[in-house]
């Protein structure tokens, strides 16, 4: 990923934020003039989103630090591989660090449980992707790395897609209303989605001419008995307590989308260290 000025600019909110008025215990210890060397090993197994960004932390702390990527986003790494490597005044090494790491970390982990999710519903047609639920301010570093690890993208913001969900079919009075109302306001060109809790919501979303239905936290049998009340008359998109323990029995079911919350904001980092030499 090639960092643009947005992701510059959440670089640098970062590095702001960890080194604040200044690191004082590397300024301390290290004299201005040392060197240093160093190594991010990989100490679990993983694939690995954000070494772009993890360069960029350095480049944009001190231009004179260099740092080599010796794998590429998306690859699989195993533990006690050397996934990068970092040369130039220690001080701005050090003071790098962490923000490196807390973006390498993240984001592999986020590429790893994707690409782990995915792998469980191959044979399927369903296409595992991520929510809005994603920590403020990192939302196209984290759907990028969701992307990195095989899935795909939901809508990136409100204004990216419509989706009629329980609270809009409240406020506009029903179903039918929330999605007649969509057609003669909302801007051409987009399909519409509307969330649903139950069967009989479903029935009136096809009857309203929805494009697509999220089936939301219904049971396996539940959404069986949708996707054969659908008959493909729409998209079918299953969301809500999707893990790793339900995503096959999920996707067996013949949905189309399997959009998971978890994927962004219950991620696990994948543990990775820098070490000098």
């Amino acid at each position: 990923m090639k960092p643009d000025l947005n992701i510059n600019k959440i670089i640098r909110t970062a590095l702001q934020e960890d080194i604040g008025q200044g690191d004082i215990t590397t300024q301390a210890v290290v004299p201005d003039t040392s060197m240093a060397s160093g190594r991010f090993i990989a100490k679990e197994n993983g694939v690995i989103c954000g070494i772009g960004i993890a360069g960029q932390v350095f480049r944009l702390l001190d231009p004179s630090i260099e740092f080599t990527p010796h794998i590429e986003d998306g690859q699989k790494a195993c533990a006690g591989d050397v996934i990068a490597s970092v040369s130039g005044p220690a001080a701005g090494i050090l003071s790098g660090e962490r923000v490196a790491l807390n973006f390498l970390q993240r984001l592999s982990g986020i590429a790893s449980r994707t690409a782990t999710m995915v792998s469980m519903t191959q044979g399927t047609k369903a296409v595992i992707a991520d929510t809005r639920k994603t920590t403020p301010g990192l939302r196209i570093l984290e759907k990028y790395a969701v992307r990195t690890g095989g899935g795909k993208n939901h809508r990136f913001n409100l204004a990216g897609g419509i989706l009629i969900k329980d609270n809009h079919i409240r406020a506009a009075g029903g179903i039918g209303r929330a999605v007649e109302a969509t057609r003669k306001n909302a801007p051409p060109g987009f399909k519409i989605e509307v969330e649903v809790e139950n069967l009989n919501q479903l029935d009136e979303a096809l009857v309203a001419g929805a494009d697509i239905v999220m089936l939301d936290n219904m049971d396996i049998e539940t959404i069986k008995e949708a996707v054969k009340r659908a008959g493909g008359r729409a998209l079918l998109e299953a969301s809500g307590k999707i893990d790793e323990k339900r995503i096959k029995e999920v996707a067996t079911t013949g949905v189309d989308i399997i959009s998971a919350g978890a994927l962004t904001h219950s991620v696990i980092s994948v543990d990775i260290s820098l070490r000098l030499d």
